[in-house]
């Protein structure tokens, strides 16, 4: 089978996760995925696979899973300590026609009672130190069956005593069933869980496909998104698919960053746009970490021109690009633009690009008052197409507010220019009264201060904005360098320091900025 025939067969019956890495295996059974860490449900595979192997282990525990009790059109939520085989044992799970909720490894004891609560008696797959998390949480009561990864447990069903199960024929989703849920970010309360088909899966591959094309060579791509993002889900097909190596990264400290880059020399890196930025340092290094990129992809979240800047610069390959995408685990990839290294650091960082040809998502901004929204009115940024997430799982109500017939209302705001380039200004909640916009504030300023790790502006007390900084090694700020560079803001309060290990940051590492503004008003605000 070739990866563009099996691309073609997803787009017609819909991607399932359980089925991809046999397809894969199918495409070319010697692709190689190399991990940064051991997998804790199968420690003995080592961190160098071939996708048949992969696939093999999947057939594996999908049995298992099987055999614990598990069956077609039951909900297993996968909540367990970040690793690559949360991956692994959704494609599992996904194999014998369960419905896998992803649960990101971050989230707290309370919010994930209420989330099983929510899934209604689901199968609960886990490990120790999450057991001991939930210790206080009546899971007898929220589940149907604990099956625990890792040393057996009182009450648990250990996924280690059922190796050797018989295999089990894959199950198939129906095309417009819930296959996948993942969660949103959760800034202002329990996450909503968002319902993924078959189909909305293999739609959200269309944009990416497209890029990837442009790579001529199979070289490797180095994957650090986190494992439950439905990011991750779109990432490890395409590259399968397209027979790339993968190296599946779980670490985010630089320093190991730099040696696995170092030693696997990827040509496409995609990570999200924090991860990204706290990156950045690596361009400095003299080994040339990044020297190999010829790619570097982040979606969902805009990034700031500065760090596609400084990562193109560090990169040796000619015609090196940084391909942005924005959308959200809602609508999945909306509109995207590529930015070269001779132009990145001139960018717009609003400007986060334009609809993406081929049969993906339709855009459009929806006036707020009446009037044509332009760059001094935003309006409500909407997205249509048939990657749009089926609902909100047991939220119906909650989903529908934000759908208006085919299309489906972001929560951002912006405009689009006359070439139709979208730009995002802020979210509808982030709005602060005299700014207009704050993204475009933090952009600006981080460009002018390389000593600034993160910058985020939040309504502090009376309303006024208030810009929360972290510097590189957290250094005390220089306040004349922030004058001049902020002067173009008068508006602004005085800059707030914290340390950067306190910014608070949500399951899928989104800055909090409603817990930073909560801090902001309680703390005494330091002259300048």
């Amino acid at each position: 089978m070739k990866g563009s025939t099996a691309y073609r067969s997803i787009q017609k019956r819909g991607l399932h996760i359980g089925l991809l890495p046999a397809m894969a295996a199918a495409v070319n059974p010697s692709t190689p995925i190399t991990l940064d860490h051991d997998l804790d449900v199968l420690p003995e595979a080592g961190r160098r696979l071939t996708i048949s192997q992969y696939a093999e282990h999947v057939d594996d525990l999908a049995a298992r899973l099987w055999a614990a009790g598990v069956r077609p059109d039951e909900r297993i939520v996968l909540y367990k300590s970040a690793n690559a085989d949360i991956w692994m044992l959704a494609a599992a799970a996904s194999r014998i026609g369960a419905v896998v909720v992803m649960l990101s490894p971050a989230l707290d004891a309370v919010t994930v009672a209420a989330l099983l609560e929510r899934v209604q008696r689901p199968y609960l797959l886990t490990d120790g130190p999450k057991l001991d998390l939930l210790a206080e949480v009546p899971l007898a009561d929220l589940t149907t069956r604990v099956i625990a990864v890792g040393d057996e447990r009182p009450a648990t069903v250990a996924l280690a005593r059922l190796a050797g199960a018989p295999r089990v024929r894959p199950v198939v989703r129906p095309l417009d069933e819930a296959a996948v849920i993942t969660h949103t970010s959760g800034t202002t309360g329990i996450p909503k869980l968002v319902v993924h088909t078959p189909r909305t899966q293999g739609r959200r591959l269309v944009p990416q496909w497209r890029l990837l094309s442009l790579m001529r060579k199979k070289e490797t791509v180095a994957i650090h998104i986190p494992f439950v993002h439905s990011r991750m889900v779109a990432a490890m097909s395409l590259a399968l698919l397209k027979e790339f190596p993968v190296l599946l990264m779980r670490e985010p400290d630089p320093s190991h960053v730099a040696e696995q880059f170092l030693r696997h020399r990827p040509g496409f890196v995609e990570a999200l746009p924090n991860s990204l930025m706290e990156w950045e340092e690596l361009t400095e290094d003299p080994r040339r970490p990044f020297a190999s990129v010829k790619t570097f992809s982040s979606t969902f979240d805009a990034i700031h021109p500065r760090t596609m800047s400084r990562l193109l610069r560090a990169s040796e390959r000619r015609g090196a690009r940084f391909f942005q995408i924005y959308g959200q685990s809602e609508v999945g990839p909306a509109v995207g633009r590529a930015y070269f290294r001779r132009s990145a650091h001139q960018a717009n960082g609003r400007c986060v690009g334009w609809a993406m040809p081929g049969g993906a998502a339709r855009v459009r901004v929806v006036s707020r008052d009446g009037s044509t929204p332009s760059h001094h009115n935003p309006g409500f940024i909407e997205v249509a197409w048939d990657g749009l997430a089926k609902t909100y799982f047991a939220e119906q109500e909650r989903y529908d507010t934000n759908r208006h017939g085919l299309w489906w209302r972001t929560g951002d705001v912006g405009y689009r220019t006359r070439s139709g380039c979208l730009h995002l200004l802020d979210r509808e909640v982030d709005m602060i009264p005299g700014v207009h916009s704050s993204l475009e504030v933090e952009d600006v300023v981080l460009s002018r201060l390389a000593e600034l790790s993160e910058l985020v502006v939040v309504q502090g007390p009376g309303s006024r904005p208030v810009p929360v900084i972290c510097t590189v090694d957290d250094r005390p700020l220089d306040r004349d360098r922030w004058r001049a560079a902020a002067a173009g803001f008068p508006q602004l309060a005085d800059p707030v320091q914290i340390p950067q290990a306190e910014l608070p940051r949500t399951a899928t590492l989104k800055v909090q900025r409603n817990a930073l503004a909560q801090r902001v008003s309680q703390q005494p605000h330091e002259a300048p």
